[in-house]
């Protein structure tokens, strides 16, 4: 690997141990290579002041502003029974809003004497609030002098950079240490191909970086923001598709269905035609299955939109073509749930082996960890043998004992919960490796997908099928109007009085304060505010039947039961025995009960935008009308009912998909993604720059093909061996 001594150089030799100790433990940071990529969050100018209005609560900030005024107070206290005790209070301002710092006992002196009015500094500590009143205590400053030469223009004018800091750590000692390491900047090797660099008018990334961290104009910042974006969006999607090149490389077995098999029998007896969106879908998937290379693809629809339907049609065509075909579910519920769907779906198409089976069936097991001995060991028989042509599990399925005679397409039932090793278990499992079908149920901007599934091609189903019915969505304020939620519950007793059956969806499960470990856990900002935990199952469902459902038959689901009372819970649900379910987000995907039309989600705005979707999208699946009521204490102004009103105002998943991404930081999104790795993503933002994205797919595409091994470019390789030696490949794990 070309290592790039300067940059690779200790920060401990450079910056001295204690500080090299705290950026290490604090920002993740080691080396000199690591320091030039920690951006500034954003730029202050000297003569400016922030905005102090807007500071968010309990997050550690850098504020720029004028001493405004400065009081000492003596008082009493334990340590200093004659009132020697001292507390110095500053008001800052920023011209509009004016904020308190509070510093105490031996720590008043020095700014006793260096925050006078009229003082500019750079402070930094953490927002609290005392007597409704934002504060700073004991916050760290810098006072902004000028150098003597300066005029008061050029002072004003000038820059500063505010780097993510911690508390240990403030912005403007990491920007001093910054100045310590920017000369080697100067030995960055650049990763960009010299005619991409050129072709695009982007500077080289010695002379980005300088103008990242110490700026003259905005332009500069203009200049190295463009210059690092395309960097990162081009070093990630190199690495993807050299994934895909590789995958691209493997040999397997193509799989064309029997002309008058299994599939065209299960096609015959479908009581209703296939969405042309399904068609196409089916189309390209049996193009994949047809080559002698893997197909790997990802199928990405609106909830409800029929994408289990066309997974089974694939794994059919398997099977014809006299492979077997494995489905993957993240959870006990959802496999039973798609094994009971999918041996509905096929009838005696899923009885072979057995008397009164179609003469083309074949045998759908059930594989999952808390199975009992005899039935895993006859699944596992069936698989071996080749008896059964589909089985659907959870993870066990990739345990080493199971054994397949000839698996050819996994489907993956939610990526973002399997990771790339578990595909690999998988794919060791055939005699070469199967096909690969990704389901994911959360419709994704494109540009996400292009980055979190970019090593996958992406087929979208985005109509919904025939006999689907809307769903309407409403908020319901219970702090403000609490009748509003009398009438709530009123309405479920009208669709049950109809024939129907309905969901109430709770944030917890509600015996965690049984568990000291659990009841220690930190609450969020809403929690403190409204000093009540969020709403639990088993309290919500004791109230209803006591209360407001007197009288119907309400049960509940949960996580933490054992999997035989789930199963059995969702069987008497989808009989209809069970009037009201009262859940977890178990249910979240893929569970269909095309008779339950309503739904009630509690403290709804503790969900995010797409599992609000999710959630919603198990009403509705029938001919009758769906409902679906959001109920929030949250007050009316508040980014949570904005957030709430966004998902009552639209059935579009994709749509949602982006408001829910525009609203979190990428961080987020990709962190969930990835199972919590760090976000290599510092200056590209999935949603804005979806065009640098897409054009640096297709280039990092033909640099790949053109030099697979990239011999040619040294730069491109060390940025990639750092890519992926830093996230140890977890930024290509969806796991």
């Amino acid at each position: 690997m070309d290592l790039v001594p300067a940059l690779e150089e200790p920060l401990k030799k450079v910056l001295g141990p204690a500080t090299a100790k705290v950026m290490a433990e604090h920002l993740g940071l080691h080396s000199v290579g690591d320091l030039l990529h920690h951006y500034p969050r954003r730029y202050e100018e000297r003569g400016q002041l922030t905005h102090l209005a807007d500071l968010p609560l309990d997050e550690h900030v850098t504020v720029v502003a004028q001493v405004a005024d400065a009081r000492l107070h003596s008082f009493a206290s334990a340590k200093a029974p004659r009132g020697k005790g001292q507390r110095l209070e500053v008001t800052i301002t920023d011209g509009s809003g004016r904020l308190q710092l509070v510093f105490f006992g031996s720590g008043v002196h020095k700014p006793h004497k260096e925050l006078l009015p009229g003082t500019r500094a750079m402070f930094a500590g953490k927002v609290s609030l005392f007597n409704r009143r934002l504060q700073l205590a004991h916050p760290a400053y810098e006072l902004l002098r000028g150098d003597a030469e300066e005029t008061v223009e050029t002072w004003a004018g000038a820059l500063i950079p505010i780097y993510p800091a911690t508390a240990k750590l403030e912005s403007w000692k990491i920007g001093k240490a910054l100045q310590t390491v920017l000369p080697s900047a100067q030995e960055a090797v650049d990763p960009l191909p010299e005619s991409l660099r050129e072709g695009r008018g982007l500077v080289p990334l010695p002379e980005a970086l300088l103008k990242i961290h110490r700026p003259h104009t905005k332009a500069d910042i203009a200049d190295a923001h463009a210059r690092l974006k395309w960097d990162e969006a081009f070093v990630l999607q190199v690495a993807l598709a050299r994934r895909r090149h590789a995958d691209a490389q493997l040999p397997a077995v193509p799989r064309r269905p029997a002309p008058d098999g299994l599939l065209t029998a299960f096609d015959d007896r479908l009581p209703f035609t296939l969405t042309e969106g399904q068609q196409k879908v089916s189309k390209e998937i049996f193009d994949d299955l047809a080559t002698d290379h893997p197909m790997h693809r990802l199928l990405q629809g609106e909830v409800g939109s029929g994408k289990t339907m066309v997974a089974l049609r694939a794994m059919l065509a398997v099977v014809d073509a006299g492979g077997q075909a494995a489905m993957l579910a993240p959870t006990e519920v959802l496999a039973q749930q798609h094994h009971r769907s999918i041996v509905e779906m096929m009838g005696e198409l899923a009885e072979g082996g057995m008397l009164g089976g179609s003469e083309h069936a074949t045998k759908v097991v059930l594989l999952t960890g808390s199975m009992g001995t005899a039935a895993r060991r006859q699944a596992m028989l069936d698989l071996v043998t080749g008896e059964a042509g589909i089985v659907i599990g959870t993870h066990a399925l990739i345990e080493d004992k199971v054994q397949f005679q000839d698996l050819g397409l996994v489907v993956v039932d939610e990526q973002h919960r399997f990771g790339v090793e578990q595909r690999d278990a998988l794919r060791g499992k055939g005699k070469q490796p199967p096909h690969l079908l990704v389901m994911t149920a959360t419709p994704i901007p494109r540009t996400v997908a292009m980055t979190v599934f970019g090593d996958l091609e992406t087929s979208v189903l985005d109509q919904l099928p025939a006999g689907r019915s809307p769903i309407a969505s409403h908020v319901v304020p219970a702090a403000d109007k609490p009748h509003f939620l009398s009438r709530a519950w009123e309405r479920v007793r009208e669709e049950v009085e109809n024939g129907h059956q309905a969901y109430v969806v709770c944030p917890r499960i509600g015996d965690e304060e049984d568990d000291p470990k659990k009841a220690g856990k930190k609450k969020s900002p809403e929690d403190e505010a409204e000093k009540r935990p969020p709403l639990a199952v088993l309290e919500i469902a004791d109230q209803l039947v006591k209360g407001a459902l007197n009288g119907l038959r309400v049960e509940v689901l949960h996580g933490r039961m054992h999997p035989d009372d789930k199963d059995a819970v969702m069987r008497r649900f989808a009989a209809g025995d069970t009037h009201v379910l009262v859940a977890t987000t178990v249910i979240e995907v893929g569970v269909n009960v095309p008779n339950a039309t309503a739904m009630v989600i509690m403290d709804a705005d503790r969900f995010g935008v797409s599992q609000l979707h999710q959630l919603r999208g198990r009403v509705g699946r029938g001919s009758a009308a769906g409902l679906c009521l959001l109920v929030t204490e949250m007050p009316e102004a508040s980014p949570a009912r904005q957030r709430l009103n966004a998902v009552a105002s639209t059935l579009d998943g994709f749509e949602l998909s982006r408001i829910d991404l525009e609203q979190r930081r990428e961080g987020d999104v990709l962190g969930q993604a990835q199972s919590g790795a760090r976000t290599s993503l510092r200056v590209l933002a999935v949603i804005e720059d979806e065009e640098i994205i897409a054009e640096a797919r297709e280039e990092a595409t033909a640099v790949v093909e053109a030099d697979p091994e990239l011999t040619d470019l040294p730069g491109l390789r060390t940025a990639l061996d750092a890519l992926l030696d830093e996230e140890r490949e977890q930024y290509l794990e969806k796991g």
